[in-house]
């Protein structure tokens, strides 16, 4: 999809997988109309991150030692953003308390001072526990900035108080069953000669001339509610458009790990805050751009709300797990409504990958080329005993129901092994084989980049003499889609 700007197109609906400084540079000027970033935060903590449906648990490492090393790093890609945003475009930046006034100081510098609007402050958890020697941390900061004098701003509501409906809003009109207030029709100042007269026995200044109070009397929207009494104003509560958001969001709750919306990352923020900020700051058709889009809350979110996109990230997990949102939240196609580009294709790329990273690739690609169901990585770091990933066969599947496995009762799978090396040895299948057979199972896949003729060897013994099935599968015959059976 392709969106103009400067009288060119400009393509959205894009995941790039990569260094979005790299990224961001290849983008032309003034091209995007809304940018939101939830990067990194210099928290110095190491996630252990499960991804998505896969579930695959690798590190998510956050740390950027001292604070000018996380401001040197992120400087060069805000100025880049600003580059890229439109005069009439609008910027947030959400981050936590460990470096925000650092973060605010930068952004200060970039945009200029006098372009800052507000500083959101989202409550994400409730306080737990007693902290003896300092306050809870249980907030977030967004920071917004419009780049120029003219934006969009569409104001939002959110809707009344259980509290306030029952103080102000307890009449209910017979017949039609609205809620109504009555409110006050009196003016504030007396010195208005025009609006002193006397209306239904009592004698006031009002806030209406008597011409338009007349008028709201017949229309059944002044009421007297007793003989003598001040004469009011039928307020109804489904004409209310609410109370105006302001800076402080406390009715949004956080992703907890067993929402439905969760991708199980641990920083990923809930699309009722993206869609708030989106609606605000954006119109129908408008680029929204999100330059650290981690399991792509803010795609999902730019998509079901009219929105074209653009998202980048330097995780090809994280992009396959977007992908795989998209998809299933938004029903579009890959290929069609939306693209992937710059995934790892090559060996040489393959061979570079942090482990876990590589393992649910091997996954992830082995079980897309088989087509035979779904695959998941394993979800713990150490202590897989042997085995990577599992795949499921497509007859199989089924939504997962409280006490079972995420496939329900079946107890057909199949076991992955992956190893990142040249050359999987005999030791690799010796472990595989007490693997599968610790887990009754007859038929395994084993990734790697090669095996050892010892290997084979050992695979043939291991079916010929203990109808153990091990496919060997080189990262070769997942690039060329082709799985060879070498038993």
């Amino acid at each position: 999809m392709n969106t103009l700007y400067h009288g060119e197109k400009l393509p959205t609906s894009l995941i790039y997988c990569g260094d979005n400084l790299q990224k961001l540079r290849e983008l032309p000027d003034e091209c995007v109309d809304l940018i939101y970033i939830d990067p990194p935060f210099n928290s110095n903590r190491n996630y252990e991150v499960f991804w998505g449906d896969a579930k695959e648990k690798r590190a998510f490492d956050d740390r950027f030692g001292a604070i000018e090393h996380y401001i040197h790093w992120m400087r060069p890609r805000i100025m880049e953003l600003y580059r890229v945003l439109k005069k009439t475009g609008s910027f947030y930046y959400h981050c936590d308390w460990h470096a925000d006034s650092y973060i605010r100081v930068m952004l200060d510098q970039i945009f200029g001072a006098n372009h800052f609007n507000t500083q959101i402050i989202w409550r994400r958890i409730n306080a737990k526990g007693l902290a003896f020697q300092s306050y809870p941390n249980n907030h977030d900061s967004i920071f917004y900035y419009r780049k120029g004098k003219e934006y969009t701003f569409n104001r939002t509501y959110t809707p009344h108080s259980d509290k306030l409906l029952a103080s102000h809003y307890g009449s209910v009109e017979p017949g039609t069953g609205r809620r109504y207030s009555l409110d006050n029709l009196t003016a504030p100042t007396k010195d208005r000669p025009n609006l002193d007269y006397e209306f239904l026995g009592v004698r006031k200044v009002w806030r209406w001339t008597r011409e338009r109070m007349q008028k709201a009397y017949e229309d059944g929207l002044v009421v007297q509610p007793a003989p003598g009494a001040v004469p009011r104003f039928k307020r109804y509560l489904d004409e209310q458009e609410g109370v105006p958001v302001d800076s402080l969001w406390m009715d949004i709750a956080p992703i907890n790990s067993q929402a439905k919306e969760s991708r199980g990352y641990p920083t990923q923020k809930p699309i009722s805050l993206l869609s708030r900020i989106i609606t605000v700051s954006s119109n129908k058709d408008d680029v929204v751009l999100d330059a650290f889009c981690g399991c792509g809350t803010t795609l999902e979110a730019a998509q079901l709300l009219g929105r074209k996109w653009i998202g980048i990230d330097i995780s090809p997990t994280a992009c396959r797990v977007m992908a795989a949102r998209l998809v299933k939240e938004c029903f579009l196609k890959e290929g069609t409504d939306f693209w992937v580009k710059d995934l790892p294709k090559t060996e040489e790329q393959l061979r570079k990958y942090p482990p876990f990273e590589f393992e649910n690739w091997a996954v992830t690609a082995l079980n897309t080329v088989l087509a035979n169901g779904h695959a998941i990585a394993n979800r713990a770091q150490v202590g897989d005993f042997g085995i990577d990933g599992r795949i499921y066969p497509a007859e199989m599947a089924k939504e997962k129901a409280p006490g079972y496995d995420l496939f329900g009762e079946t107890d057909r799978w199949y076991p992955v092994q992956v190893k990142q090396k040249d050359k999987a040895g005999r030791p690799d299948i010796d472990s595989f084989e007490t693997a599968m057979q610790r887990q009754r199972r007859t038929k395994g896949f084993f990734v790697s980049f090669g095996f050892s003729r010892d290997a084979l060897a050992e695979i043939k013994r291991a079916y010929r003499e203990m109808n153990l099935e091990i496919i060997p599968v080189t990262v070769f015959d997942i690039l060329a889609e082709e799985i060879v059976l070498r038993v």
